[in-house]
């Protein structure tokens, strides 16, 4: 049987049909195509952690992110509110690499030599329990705390100007990190009081990674805006859209029609032969059960690699669904680093690859996001390899300190 991995024939055959029926035509000035209009509606069906109106598609994760920021400020200017366009993102968040989205990113090495952030973005705490809480925090303390300096930064900073907050469900590329409990509650009461709008960064989360369609159905999460990308097509072409809440959506059609059009758009958003690839996905994702799939699986993943934790060189390992973070450190602190001239985390990496299998590296921390249809059996292999490559790891980082004595 074949789901959509890396050679799934009727993903190739929805993009051959396409080309083959209607290339390209844009989508400016009232026009579309009939794949656009189909999967605009297919996504609308399929999101129902709230109700969204309108789909607007891009070509990437990060154009979506940068199309939400002019939607946002054209949305505040059309409501007569020209101060409210701040943003607030996490640190360690990444929502992708154009101006906008990077400066939204929380991660400074997207920054330097950048001139980013943007000025009129704000970084409010990582909400990574095993690092930041405090002696005795509980997760759901934890939460409130975070709920709390957010707050705070709203009022400092003013309310007025502050026009919307942007989130993964799980931080994914800033190190796989899961929402403490109670966080996305305590977070949405805030944002909610203020009226502040709830962005939802589901480019990584969405269409089953987490065990659930979308990471806002797994937490909770009402969001005004949704940023999609990546498995729309499981990554075979390039697209990304943004889901819009009704309240949104008719401020800026109203406003749009008194300009006398919607001034926003790329070349190829709603790329026909792309959205006929991401429908053909779509399609594939409902009869195959890939929620299920990856619901079922999880435990056995999860666990298998957890069982790793009383390793002495590993200070976490956290993540769910098909999501896993192992991060290196000293005596399971997460202040005590390795030096990083030792490279565990790339030492790490190098044994994996000798053993046949891929991991992500960055530093001490090594990111694991398998395909969804995996096998147990398939499970099973990516357990054993990860314990032949932590025990040449132990032992390498045993080598090192001996030489350091």
């Amino acid at each position: 049987m074949h789901f959509p991995g890396g050679s799934e024939p009727r993903l190739v055959d929805a993009a051959a049909k396409q080309l083959s029926t209607l290339p390209f035509y844009h989508s400016f000035w009232n026009s579309s195509t009939k794949p656009a209009l189909d999967l605009a509606k297919e996504l609308l069906e399929m999101f129902t952690a709230t109700k969204m109106e309108k789909v607007f598609f891009t070509n990437s994760g990060s154009e979506t992110n940068d199309t939400q920021v002019k939607l946002v400020w054209y949305y505040n200017n059309a409501l007569g509110r020209p101060n409210k366009k701040k943003f607030i993102a996490r640190l360690n968040s990444y929502h992708g690499s154009t101006v906008m989205s990077a400066s939204l990113s929380g991660l400074p090495p997207m920054h330097q030599n950048f001139d980013l952030p943007a000025p009129f973005v704000l970084h409010t705490d990582c909400p990574h329990y095993w690092r930041y809480h405090l002696p005795g925090e509980t997760e759901e303390d934890f939460s409130t705390r975070l709920a709390n300096n957010l707050e705070e930064l709203i009022l400092k900073q003013g309310p007025e100007t502050i026009a919307a907050f942007i989130a993964e469900p799980v931080i994914g590329a800033g190190g796989v990190i899961p929402p403490p409990a109670t966080y996305f509650d305590k977070i949405q009461a805030i944002v909610k009081k203020y009226d502040i709008l709830f962005i939802a960064d589901e480019v990584i989360c969405a269409f089953g990674r987490l065990g659930a369609m979308f990471g806002c159905d797994k937490y909770n999460i009402k969001p005004d805006l949704v940023s999609i990308a990546k498995a729309l097509t499981s990554g075979y072409i390039p697209i990304g859209a943004v889901l819009v809440c009704p309240e949104v959506a008719d401020v800026i059609y109203s406003e749009s029609n008194k300009l006398g059009s919607f001034n926003h758009g790329f070349t190829t958003s709603g790329h026909p032969v792309s959205c006929a690839v991401a429908l053909e996905t779509l399609k594939i994702y409902k009869e195959r059960n890939i929620v299920e799939q990856v619901k079922n699986l999880s435990p056995k993943f999860q666990d298998g690699i957890r069982a790793f934790s009383d390793s002495p060189i590993i200070g976490e390992i956290r993540g769910t669904g098909l999501m896993i973070a192992t991060e290196f450190t000293e005596n399971k602190s997460p202040t005590d680093l390795f030096p990083p001239e030792w490279g565990v985390g790339a030492y790490f990496g190098a044994q994996c690859e000798k053993l046949g299998m891929i991991v992500r590296v960055v530093l001490d921390l090594i990111i694991m996001s398998p395909p969804l249809i995996m096998t147990p059996t398939e499970v099973d292999e990516l357990i054993s390899k990860y314990g032949k490559a932590l025990k040449a790891t132990e032992e390498r980082v045993k080598e090192l300190k001996a030489k350091q004595t």
